[in-house]
């Protein structure tokens, strides 16, 4: 049996392949940025329903957020390997390269993560062999639901939210003083995460101009930022998965088109379309 995984900043979407029915679930996302293996062995300890964990799984392909080097990589792999010791074969990859087999299959293209964070590459069909790095919450992610929230909790906490808004804001994070939202970014766990969350809320109130503003402005600068960085990208149509490209994907479209580009697929989660790339034999 296979495993396979796809793991954001927030979630992770897992499949168990066999031979009749496949079965899905999620747990936490494991960004090895923010997690070290004690911790994400005793998630999935936790998450990992008791039938997954007993089936006799011989590989385990995970793709996720954050890994960008062997040492992080390993991170994760150590906590696989004492999760599933029945696994023969672990290999972890960067959630990019499932993007791309998820939206691109074995064609080359343009593929985008649009979630928690923002990443992106050109693929040549088996790897990818360029990116403009997106430099995390801190210094880029342009256009994800950290670069969202960040904008909708700075105008907040500045008085700079329409009136309407800023009670609404208010009473659905009810986030107390200043010193406890900076104490909570700078102190404490998943920092990302909880900018992120503040991104829902524009999806709940999209009506609003200010929200449809925010969400615009954050994907021109995905565009100018990064997208546009790429030689020839408007030869490529654009193909996206995440959350945030998902649920925003009219203004989405809209961006893309505005700087030149088709647009092709906008999924929520790759996971299935990645059931459908391991479960196809590659033609070579």
């Amino acid at each position: 049996m296979l495993l396979l995984a796809d793991g954001g900043s927030t979630t992770c979407s897992w499949c168990l392949l066999d031979h009749a029915n496949p079965i899905y679930f999620r747990t936490e996302g494991y960004n090895p940025y923010f997690w070290d293996t004690p911790a994400i062995a005793a998630s999935l300890a936790r998450s990992v329903p008791a039938a997954v964990r007993q089936a006799p799984i011989s590989a385990i392909y995970y793709y996720g957020s954050g890994v960008l080097s062997p040492a992080k990589a390993e991170i994760v792999a150590g906590a696989l390997r004492q999760v599933f010791p029945q696994a023969r074969q672990v290999q972890v990859a960067e959630d990019l390269l499932a993007a791309a087999r998820a939206l691109l299959g074995r064609q080359p293209g343009f593929a985008a993560i649009l979630g928690t964070g923002t990443n992106s590459c050109l693929y040549d069909g088996q790897r990818i062999t360029q990116m403009v790095e997106s430099l995390g919450y801190s210094l880029g992610d342009e256009g994800s639901g950290t670069s969202i929230g960040r904008v909708l909790l700075r105008d907040y906490l500045r008085g700079r939210l329409p009136a309407g808004l800023a009670d609404q804001f208010k009473a659905t994070y009810q986030l107390g003083e200043i010193s406890e939202v900076l104490d909570r970014l700078y102190n404490q766990p998943s920092p990302n995460r909880f900018l992120a969350g503040f991104a829902r809320f524009a999806g709940e109130h999209y009506a609003e101009p200010y929200c449809q503003a925010v969400v615009g402005e954050a994907f021109d600068s995905f565009f100018a930022q990064i997208v546009t960085h790429y030689p020839d990208y408007q030869n490529y149509t654009f193909n996206c998965v995440g959350s945030i490209g998902y649920h925003f994907r009219a203004a989405l479209a809209a961006a893309a088109t505005r700087h030149g580009m088709a647009v092709g697929q906008i999924l929520e989660t790759p996971i299935e379309a990645l059931v459908r790339y391991h479960r196809t034999p590659n033609p070579e």
